[in-house]
């Protein structure tokens, strides 16, 4: 194991090594932030999809259509 060492620089390895750890945590945890459900900054349920918001029923009455006679 130790004349692996004499190979490469350890102090190069190791900065490598680092690098390549943060880049792949950023990617990580900014697709994990690119889910609705997983996205703990704009909370649970803060982007609803636009199927799901046609679904859902208009309550405010201001804004309720005029009940035909």
């Amino acid at each position: 194991m130790w004349r692996i060492w004499l190979l490469f620089d350890p102090r190069r390895v190791l900065v490598a090594l680092f690098a390549f750890l943060f880049s792949l945590a950023l990617l990580i945890h900014f697709v994990v932030l690119g889910t609705p459900r997983f996205n703990w900054i704009e909370g649970p349920g803060a982007k609803k999809p636009a199927a799901a918001a046609a679904l859902t029923p208009n309550l405010d009455p201001a804004r309720a259509p005029a009940a035909s006679a």
